[in-house]
């Protein structure tokens, strides 16, 4: 799978998902403009129908099915937001099929998995074992495996962001995004660079799960052990032949590594000035343009990929102590 391949699917994409995902707002943030002049605008994916980008993967996979696979159902693997899409995406398509995620999964994520329909079935306690118990449970049962990253057309579909990027702002500099398996990042850079191949695109991870950053500086997908972390929706395990390390390491410019202080505090912030929360994976993009952009010019844009955040980790994150 080629970038310009993606690029092209996701606008096939953007056509077949518009009825059902939203076009989420891209809004100017000046708190996060550096004092050099340039721009940083955030796109609210925290305000997409289910709370995170991943209805625009789950919907474009779910709606190229064929009416056989839909027929049989589909299963998948989730720390949380892709459950939920799946879950929101089943209920609306008329499609059936587990949904199994890790033990230490955010009992708000798992509601929220539930209030949409979905059925929550638990294994594992790394995102990679839940989704190679999920791969196994769907072969096994006749399903389709629906991945959270490891799937072109949910590639293609998280690419529609990238889309709606350059009908919102077409003077883009560069992008922050954060990543888990890197369905997002290498669907929103495949569009931007096809357009601009000067874009610069920024890879955010926190340091206690950097798995695709230092499977990039291996050469290969590695095994990392996962630190507690407030970024649990890019937390976990890679699985070893997914289609978005190449894409990764051709498109992504480099990797910005935040610690779990950072994190805290870019949710406190974005929750500051724009009087909602976010999750960590959202601060963790955050954080780092807040790094990076410090002596900066030109457009930036924060891609603020979720807001699904538990009662109890958002006070540990208010209480943890002043950005």
């Amino acid at each position: 799978m080629s970038a310009d391949s993606v690029a092209a699917e996701a606008g096939h994409a953007l056509d077949r998902i518009r009825s059902l995902a939203k076009h989420t707002p891209l809004t100017p943030a000046p708190w996060l403009t550096p004092s050099s002049g340039g721009q940083v605008f955030l796109k609210l994916e925290n305000r997409q129908t289910t709370g995170s980008f991943k209805l625009r993967g789950a919907l474009n996979r779910l709606m190229t099915l064929t009416e056989e696979q839909r027929s049989r159902g589909c299963v998948t693997a989730s720390s949380g937001n892709h459950g939920a899409a799946v879950a929101w995406a089943q209920k609306n398509l008329g499609i059936h099929g587990p949904i199994f995620v890790p033990e230490q999964t955010s009992p708000s994520k798992i509601d929220k998995i539930r209030q949409f329909g979905g059925t929550v079935e638990t294994f594992g306690t790394d995102g990679l074992d839940t989704e190679q118990h999920a791969r196994a449970y769907a072969t096994e049962h006749g399903q389709f495996y629906v991945s959270p990253y490891n799937d072109p057309q949910v590639v293609a579909g998280q690419g529609t962001i990238g889309v709606e990027l350059l009908e919102d702002l077409p003077g883009i500099d560069r992008v922050f995004v954060a990543v888990g398996g890197g369905g997002l990042i290498s669907g929103i850079a495949s569009v931007l660079r096809l357009a601009n191949p000067l874009v610069e695109v920024i890879g955010c991870q926190p340091a206690e799960s950097a798995v695709m950053a230092a499977s990039i500086d291996a050469g290969q997908i590695v095994e990392l052990d996962s630190g507690p972390t407030l970024s649990d929706g890019t937390a976990g395990g890679i699985e070893r032949d997914t289609v978005t390390f190449a894409l990764c390491r051709a498109l992504v410019d480099e990797f910005v590594i935040v610690d779990e202080d950072e994190i805290a505090a870019a949710m406190r912030d974005y929750s500051e000035a724009e009087g909602e929360r976010i999750e960590g994976a959202a601060g963790v993009a955050i954080a780092a343009a807040k790094r990076h952009t410090a002596g900066g010019s030109g457009n930036s844009v924060v891609i603020v990929c979720g807001g699904n955040v538990s009662d109890a980790t958002w006070a540990s994150v208010t209480a943890s102590g002043v950005s």
